[in-house]
């Protein structure tokens, strides 16, 4: 009936505004013919909204009824505005203007200053932390690095927030926020930091709304100028808004009601950066007449998986909950969520490779899968695990795929070949474009099978091999486009941010996930003081750490997984609890008071490997014996003194002849697998066996990080250096080198 999970890259361009509406579901349908008056969709996850409004404003604009130039589609990250620029480009509705609300409006600014104030804009401050710690220097304070990165975001919370330096204590005292330092203290750094602004001619990202507010607000004459440009607007994510940015929005509107937003209350995650629901949710008392869409119909996730995230909504309470949408999935059954329990985080890693190297090896494309967590610090052991399991991955929030150097080298070589046309012998015997693709970009590092293992040769080859996919798929939707076609694609895909898949396993931040999905999703981590997080005092901080993970349970299309370890290292004491958000919801757990009882299905694997759905009885794991440090006894708990073995204050007595020899070692290793220097040992690992100098396989298989498939891997080369003999390609010791 609408959005099949994985759409043609190539749809053809609808031939008549009527067909625009083919298949839309009937409540996507009556967003797309709203297009007048206040229009407010309220819109559940998976259930097609960015279809609906591309629909809408594309029916709109090819009907006649909207003029391209005077639309302005509005959404929160670059990501989001290029994949709407890129869908309404396929549906026929070019010349529509769709951008981030800081975008647009410092488009607006450096057009408008000249007149409203005179001269150049002042430079735009591209990272703030730097100023931000020489204002906390002035104030005679030191601040370590996450102190700094907690300050920043405080003081970009107060500004979105349009609370002053002098009113922030009061603020602070009014909302019940957990400030990360003394609040009068932040006001002193703040007020610093925006002298020091002024002093050197910078604004910074949030300066950009409010000095087009304060412009807005001045010139009666500039407001009218931009109204009279856009007529009307969308604004998707409705429930993100600032107050800033909801002010912005308002002087844009001026006194008409040609507007229409998108947005969830369930969804709402970024209350710490002044994000609130309130303006979806008083969108109706605000504009009595507005007609109110609800898309509840779930396309995108199982029947299972979306009576899990019913479930946890159910349990949720206060104003969002109260207008929480009940979604009813459209898709055929799937397997049961699998929750799993393991000893300790390195294990629970361990056990998500293994899982995710079956999925693959089941058929399910790496770039298909995520693994989600609660902070960015929790994806290293991540990244350890699924290179040690020969999975490759990438990491969420690298830079934009146009921008990496292989891909504008590539851009490079398609665009001479294109020009050089047949005179370029490169292409000799290519016929197709595909294979002319393929011949252009085997000169940059492509081949038909990937390398091996990880890292930067890894992912050079899975850029390429995107490009490879995209040609092929160009070539199937438009049978006889040349490779200047191609290069004409690629140009304005790179315009709309409009990126290829990457095949990577997705190792993402529940935040970073918000508006993405796959095939199968892994919560890992889900234990009390991780989610909800330990810092979530309130009962609104609490509920939107909820709210959080019915976001990571709503990015999964078919296989979910949540998991979580009773302890930090191994053999630690096993005093963690699974989160309380599964209360009631998981087999075996009490009820949490639900809002209408939910079962789970499934059952829960303690770690074994076996997938939950099979309810056998799972083979518990040996509990890891206590680390203890072998200079003092003392048992250690963090992971970095376990691979040493030792405490870090504790005197060491490493070789450091054999240390350099293992480092390099390791540099020649990983540059023959393709793979980063760490996923052969870790630098502590490599500094734990120079202080052993381990000299048979029962003393190497015991140091932190070795383990037995790098034993069998690389043991005979560690042990051979350990004992002074030289390997393959390493000079004997004491031989002249050149």
């Amino acid at each position: 009936m609408t959005a099949a999970t994985h759409s043609t890259l190539f749809p053809q361009v609808p031939e008549t505004p009527d067909a625009v509406l083919d298949g839309l579901d009937p409540e996507q349908r009556e967003v797309a013919l709203a297009l007048h008056g206040p229009v407010c969709v309220l819109a559940g996850a998976g259930t097609g909204k960015t279809r609906a409004i591309t629909h809408r404003i594309a029916y709109g604009v090819r009907a006649g009824i909207l003029q391209p130039a005077t639309v302005l589609a509005v959404t929160f990250t670059n990501r989001a505005a290029g994949e709407m620029r890129g869908r309404l480009r396929q549906l026929g509705a070019t010349g529509v203007q769709a951008r981030t609300f800081h975008s647009a409006a410092l488009r607006q600014l450096q057009y408008f200053w000249p007149k409203a104030v005179g001269g150049e804009l002042p430079r735009l401050l591209e990272r703030k932390v730097q100023l931000v710690a020489e204002a906390a220097a002035r104030c005679e304070l030191r601040l370590d690095r996450n102190e700094l990165r907690d300050v920043t975001s405080e003081i970009e919370w107060a500004k979105v927030t349009q609370t002053v330096p002098a009113d922030y204590p009061a603020a602070v005292a009014k909302t019940q926020r957990d400030a990360p330092r003394d609040p009068a203290v932040l006001s002193q750094i703040y007020s610093t930091y925006e002298q020091l602004k002024r002093d050197r001619s910078v604004i910074d990202f949030e300066d950009v709304l409010l000095l087009t507010v304060g412009i807005l607000q001045d010139r009666s004459d500039i407001a009218e100028h931009v109204r009279g440009q856009y007529q009307h607007f969308v604004v998707d994510e409705y429930q993100d808004v600032s107050p800033l940015q909801q002010r912005l929005l308002d002087l844009w509107v001026g006194d008409r009601d040609d507007l229409c937003v998108v947005g969830d209350a369930s969804q709402t995650i970024y209350s710490f950066t002044g994000a609130t629901p309130d303006h979806l949710l008083n969108f109706r008392t605000r504009h009595p007449g507005a007609t109110v869409v609800k898309l509840v119909r779930d396309y995108r996730s199982t029947p299972q998986v979306v009576h899990l995230a019913n479930g946890l909504l159910s349990q949720a309470h206060g104003k969002a909950a109260d207008h929480r949408l009940e979604l009813v999935s459209q898709r055929d059954k799937g397997p049961e969520p699998v929750y799993t329990e393991y000893s300790d985080e390195p294990t629970e890693a361990e056990g998500t490779a293994r899982r995710i190297r079956d999925l693959v090896a089941a058929g399910v494309p790496a770039g298909e899968i995520a693994v989600l967590y609660r902070v960015n610090s929790q994806s290293e052991v991540y990244e350890q695990a699924l290179a040690d399991a020969g999975v490759p991955y990438q990491l969420r929030g690298a830079e934009r795929f146009f921008e990496r150097a292989e891909v504008r080298e590539a851009g490079t070589a398609l665009r001479g070949a294109a020009r050089a046309g047949g005179n370029d012998s490169l292409l000799d015997g290519a016929e197709d474009l595909a294979s002319q693709v393929r011949a252009v970009l085997s000169t940059k590092g492509w081949t038909s099978r990937p390398p091996a293992g990880s890292g930067a040769v890894r992912d050079r080859w899975e850029s390429l091999a995107a490009l490879v996919r995209l040609a092929e798929d160009f070539e199937t939707a438009k049978p006889g486009a040349t490779l200047t076609d191609l290069v004409r694609e690629l140009d304005e895909r790179a315009a709309a941010q409009h990126a290829p898949t990457v095949q990577g396993v997705t190792l993402a931040s529940l935040h970073s996930a918000k508006g993405l999905e796959w095939d199968a999703v892994f919560l890992v981590g889900l234990t009390e003081g991780m989610m909800p997080i330990a810092y979530a005092k309130t009962d609104e901080q609490v509920e939107e750490e909820r709210r959080l993970m019915y976001v990571g349970i709503t990015r999964a299309r078919v296989h979910l997984s949540l998991s979580w370890a009773l302890s930090r290292s191994p053999g630690g004491r096993a005093s963690r609890r699974p989160t309380r958000f599964l209360n009631g919801l998981r087999p075996g757990s009490a009820g949490a008071g639900t809002r209408g009882g939910v079962g789970g299905g499934g059952g829960i694997d303690r770690g074994s490997g076996r997938a939950a759905v099979e309810r056998t009885p799972a083979v518990e794991r040996k509990p890891r014996s206590p680390v203890r440090c072998r200079v003092c006894g003392r048992t250690l708990t963090d992971a970095g003194e376990m691979k040493l073995m030792r405490c870090e204050e504790c005197p060491s007595d490493m070789d450091e002849a054999l240390y350099g020899r293992l480092y390099d070692w390791r540099a020649a290793q990983a540059a023959l697998l393709g793979q980063p220097d760490f996923c052969v040992f870790t630098e502590k690992t490599l500094m734990a066996i120079a202080e052993a100098v381990p000299s048979t396989e029962g003393e190497l298989v015991v140091i932190a990080g070795v383990g037995n498939r790098k034993l069998s891997r690389f043991g005979t080369d560690v042990l051979a250096i350990c004992a002074g003999e030289a390997i393959d390609g390493e000079p004997e010791e004491g031989a002249d080198e050149t």
